[in-house]
């Protein structure tokens, strides 16, 4: 077996800067505290969906504009979905964004807080400049993306290759510190209004974001695996509390899993992500595959490469600290939690959201292309036979 080296590039080596986090934080236990706290009225625009309004908004009278993110299409973040974003909400028609939804939601408000782009195809490449113009409130209704506390958002985009579009889709993450949100706030209550499998995708990203944060090989910091470690340990806690007890365990834990999606967005806001999040985009992309489940998806697989190839360093500290709130032997330790994220969300091949046999020779490709922010900071560097044998284990 021939050990792969890991190369980052220099200037992520180079960078030793120690970034907690930019927002201002809060914790609320309800939407109407939150509300008064900061005094929301007619200049402020509440980006939600209906599920959540119903319950947590609609009695309180407030005088915010509320807009649904249902109107703009479905799904998750895309080119056409930011379009019709910007012409519900006129740019001049609000001083605030209050944004209060999972991932997707908190990623289009992030752009809404910015200066209009040309079009958001040129946003995401980077030929249009992202700058903050507008507040931004993040109130995150899932437990998982972590996007409340990060400089990314997130969208499927038209793909392109050395400048010419080729017809499918990828996703995108578009980095700027301009886009962390000045305040969130944290509301347990809200999750309530979350479905089972919605919550399980969340939190498993979550886990995703703090395993990959604390896996990064150049970026990591001292904060970072403070937050990361912290994250794994309540994430897993609440996953055996599930798989004891069954779904509804989730109620008693909800405080604790909102709380470790924060810490896990913490950690990825300096460590970042890695191959997990890299080779699951075009999947999600594509096939429109919850970006948690997505991620769930190829995570297992990714870990056993790890451990073939670096099974010491730091993913020993990461299998004894899963040894460590499961009870199991450090040898065990991905097989064991691979086994508790299948209680927690049983994974579906590849092959039944639509995935083929081409897929597995074209995206990573893709990725190699597209995704190298993610791929740089991978635990052991994909090359492109890695990454075909982990979607062929998948399949």
């Amino acid at each position: 077996m021939t050990k792969k080296t890991n190369t980052a590039p220099a200037a992520s080596a180079a960078d030793k800067r120690e970034i907690i986090f930019a927002p201002t934080v809060y914790k609320f236990e309800t939407f109407a505290q939150m509300a008064e706290e900061f005094g929301l009225n007619e200049r402020d625009v509440v980006v939600t969906n209906k599920y959540i309004y119903r319950p947590c908004m609609e009695e309180l009278g407030l005088k915010c504009r509320f807009v649904f993110r249902e109107q703009f299409g479905s799904g998750e973040p895309s080119e056409e979905m930011i379009g019709n974003m910007y012409d519900a909400i006129p740019y001049d028609s609000y001083d605030r964004v209050i944004a209060v939804g999972g991932g997707a939601t908190l990623d289009l408000c992030k752009l809404l807080g910015c200066r209009r782009p040309d079009t958001a195809h040129n946003l995401f490449y980077k030929r249009f400049p992202v700058i903050r113009e507008k507040a931004v409130i993040a109130v995150p209704a899932t437990c998982g993306s972590g996007s409340e506390c990060t400089n990314i958002s997130v969208a499927s985009v038209k793909a392109e290759m050395d400048g010419v579009l080729t017809g499918g889709e990828t996703k995108l993450g578009l980095a700027s510190d301009e886009l962390i949100p000045d305040k969130v706030c944290l509301i347990p209550d809200i999750l309530k209004t979350l479905p089972y499998k919605p919550f399980a995708c969340s939190a498993i990203d979550a886990l995703i974001h703090a395993t990959e944060s604390f896996l990064s090989p150049t970026r990591k910091t001292m904060t970072s695996e403070l937050f990361s470690v912290k994250a794994v340990e309540m994430i897993v806690e609440g996953f055996l509390r599930i798989a004891e007890n069954g779904p509804d365990a989730r109620f008693a834990y909800l405080d604790e899993f909102v709380t470790a999606s924060f810490y896990a967005g913490i950690a990825f806001l300096k460590a970042g992500c890695g191959a997990v999040h890299a080779m699951s985009y075009p999947l999600s992309g594509a096939y429109h595959v919850p970006h948690g489940e997505s991620n769930c998806m190829l995570f297992g697989s990714i870990l056993r490469i790890y451990d073939e190839y670096d099974p010491n360093g730091e993913l020993l500290k990461f299998k004894e600290m899963i040894a460590r709130i499961t009870g199991c032997k450090v040898e065990d330790a991905i097989d064991e939690l691979n086994a508790l994220l299948a209680k927690i969300l049983p994974l579906r091949p590849l092959r039944e959201v639509g995935f083929t046999q081409q897929d597995m020779v074209d995206f990573p490709k893709s990725v190699e292309t597209n995704q190298q922010r993610l791929l740089s900071n991978a635990y052991v560097p994909m090359d492109l036979e890695l990454m075909e044998r982990v979607y062929r284990e998948c399949f």
